[in-house]
């Protein structure tokens, strides 16, 4: 499985499936050496690439019985619609231990895709050292246009990675990954609609970042071609798909028995299908098939 990897999408709170998900395959050793993530995908990312099956659930779920990490107080008080400093400082450094030097010790290559607000484009960002610049690239990967601060990674402002491509199927094919595992947190068949509101409010917001302005613009357009082209991939057996199989839920989810069965869903239908992937991984496409 050398060139085998894991592709795993954002969507806020419903990141909980692919948590699920990723749970039961690394109870089962299923680890992969290339991993790349989106917004909630990114968080998703790196505690499985640090082996940490469990993390994500407490800190996106078992903690919101603690105290919410989401809600318009923060909107109001720090311009974000999570407690951004919670989630990538207080849980990782001091209340749910981030196991940084598992991770970096890995040997894996995973990848945190965030949206250059300078370009619009997206920024592939990885790290091997530093901790300060993970967590970085993760709150960057993170951070919704509009309800949250830009940051600041390498000196450049950044948002999420799911503005300029929320599912980087492309770049791994780039890298030379031949066999993907997709972890999707929408059902088969979801097409974007066309960003309206928030490409308003972006207008307003972003008038110094015009091509972060086109980025939200264009959004929808890419991730239904890359739906397409998934699912296309996916009717050739050259990708292995994995998706919710009930409705979802908001990706600003705050109730907890909600977000908990849809985790189980995840852990669930990724018991179900365990043995479809592993088969999927152990056979070999044509090169010349593929097209990105």
């Amino acid at each position: 499985m050398k060139k085998a990897g894991m592709i795993l999408e954002g969507g806020g709170t419903r990141g909980v499936f692919t948590a699920g998900v990723l749970d039961y395959f690394m109870e089962q050793n299923l680890y992969l050496p290339y991993v790349i993530g989106v917004s909630a995908g990114a968080c998703n990312a790196v505690n499985y690439v640090s082996c940490q099956p469990g993390r994500m659930k407490t800190c996106t779920i078992d903690f919101l019985e603690a105290g919410s990490y989401v809600g318009l107080k923060y909107l109001v008080r720090n311009h974000s619609l999570f407690n951004m400093d919670l989630i990538f400082d207080v849980f990782p450094n001091k209340i749910i231990p981030f196991a940084y030097d598992t991770y970096f010790s890995s040997g894996r290559t995973c990848i945190l895709t965030a949206t250059n607000c300078l370009t619009g484009k997206a920024a592939y960002l990885t790290e091997n050292k530093d901790r300060l610049r993970l967590m970085s690239a993760c709150r960057a990967s993170s951070s919704l246009p509009v309800v949250s601060p830009m940051v600041e990674v390498d000196g450049i402002p950044m948002l999420d990675g799911g503005v300029a491509d929320s599912v980087p199927i492309r770049k791994a094919l780039h890298d030379g990954i031949r066999k993907n595992i997709v972890i999707l947190t929408r059902q088969k068949g979801y097409r974007k609609p066309p960003a309206r509101k928030s490409l308003q409010m972006a207008r307003i917001m972003y008038k110094k970042y015009p091509y972060l302005i086109r980025a939200i613009k264009n959004r929808a357009y890419y991730y239904n071609r890359t739906m397409e082209l998934l699912e296309e991939l996916e009717q050739r057996g050259h990708v292995f798909v994995i998706r919710p199989q009930i409705p979802v839920v908001k990706n600003t989810e705050d109730d907890v028995a909600v977000l908990t069965a849809f985790y189980d869903h995840g852990y669930a239908y990724a018991r179900d299908i365990f043995e479809q992937a592993v088969r999927y991984l152990r056979w070999e496409p044509d090169k010349k098939e593929i097209r990105g």
